[in-house]
């Protein structure tokens, strides 16, 4: 009897038969002591799972969400690429991939500032009349929504320096700290390095006497800090927020990989070519008999290679643990799509490591007697090994 229930199911709106199992469904659990408005519950479930528990129901619903997501994306693009970095972690991409190709159709994204985000990403109304996109904090590594709200809940008509906020939003300094990490101070035309020293100078005790505001030795020297380099500060973003709106690693790197093509230049290739890029997303489905599906970034897009069984037990370790990664191929394509086959897979993440060398800012508890020491980044990877390092920094997301 349930059996017949079951494959009624499929076919009730066709055949119409599941409604002639409800009294026998509804007596039999009022016969066993259920209350009745409890059965027909329990039956309008099943009839429930039938509307939406096969093929014909679950296309229905997809294309639908197809549908709408893609009407957004195509007439409201700062809408949809804000709504998918509030909802994070999902998806296939990851932010960076998301306002990556917000920025490829038009849209503007507008960096962290303690002056304008909130916790989530916002839209901005631009001059123009259009929408901008604004950086939430939820993307900076480490800070704490309480902490966000603090700091917006204070904010008023805005902070005229680092003190400012620690002093009127009560947050910790090592929430200073994760801001200028993130470059969020730069509104306020202080340089990351800048933000960062003012930040760690506010876990200094409090001056004795002496030296303080009205003693002899009170004023600390006026200290300049080293410029930190272009690919300095495109890791330093990675490392805090896991994008960047200043440059993409493979184009601070192309100079040194002449031999890659680049990725907007696939559609035209033909034969045997060589590309490099970040590992985005890594796909080994259990029905493609051993196949790995690896999706490539460079700084003018994507590239979707086919790893065929025998190459990645070949290249089983770049496969797998690259995070920057060279593939020589061969073009094939099906319409639209192209694909590189590979037939040699390099890991050469090593060379991520070569755009910055972290150090650490030593304000020296805020004292000014040692304000002359080295200045650098804030933050030291807790792996050493290049490799290491760029699996911290820059993540894939792996689908098995």
């Amino acid at each position: 009897e349930a059996d017949r229930l079951r494959r009624s199911l499929a076919t009730f709106k066709r055949m119409g038969t599941i409604g002639s199992f409800r009294d026998r469904f509804v007596s039999g659990m009022l016969a066993r002591s259920y209350d009745a408005d409890f059965a027909a519950r329990c039956f309008a479930q099943i009839e429930g799972f039938g509307s939406y528990g096969f093929p014909e129901s679950h296309a229905a619903s997809f294309a639908r969400l197809v549908y709408i997501s893609a009407w957004l994306k195509c007439h409201n693009q700062a809408v949809f690429t804000c709504a998918l970095l509030n909802s994070q972690p999902m998806g296939f991409y990851a932010p960076a991939q998301l306002v990556r190709d917000a920025r490829d159709h038009g849209v503007e994204v507008r960096a962290i500032s303690v002056n304008h985000s909130q916790w989530d990403c916002t839209l901005e109304t631009r001059p123009d009349g259009g929408l901008a996109l604004r950086l939430g904090f939820r993307q900076i590594k480490g800070l704490r929504e309480e902490d966000a709200a603090w700091i917006v809940a204070a904010r008023g008509n805005g902070y005229p320096d680092v003190e400012s906020l620690w002093r009127r939003a009560g947050v910790h300094p090592d929430t200073l700290e994760r801001l200028a990490e993130a470059d969020a101070f730069a509104a306020l035309n202080l340089t990351r390095r800048d933000a960062l020293w003012a930040a760690k100078a506010l876990k200094a005790p409090a001056p004795l006497p002496l030296f303080g505001p009205d003693g002899e030795g009170g004023m600390e020297p006026t200290v300049t800090l080293p410029q930190m380099t272009l690919g300095q500060e495109v890791i330093e973003d990675y490392l805090s927020l896991r994008l960047s709106l200043r440059a993409h690693p493979m184009e601070l790197l192309r100079p040194r990989l002449p031999e890659s093509l680049a990725h907007n230049q696939l559609g035209q290739a033909k034969g045997r070519v060589t590309v490099t890029g970040l590992v985005i997303t890594r796909q080994r489905p259990g029905t493609a008999s051993g196949v790995i599906f690896l999706t490539l970034e460079d700084e003018t897009g994507t590239a979707n290679v086919i790893v065929w069984k025998q190459v990645y037990e070949a290249f089983r370790k770049a496969v797998i643990a690259g995070r920057l990664v060279r593939v020589t191929g061969r073009i094939q394509r099906d319409g639209p799509t192209t694909h590189l086959i590979a037939e040699r897979v390099e890991d050469v993440s090593p060379l991520l490591a070569t755009l910055a060398r972290p150090v650490i800012i030593d304000a020296n508890d805020g004292r000014a007697d040692a304000s002359n020491r080295p200045v650098g980044s804030s933050v030291t990877p807790s792996a050493h090994h290049p490799r290491a390092q760029a699996k911290k920094l820059f993540p894939s997301r792996d689908f098995h």
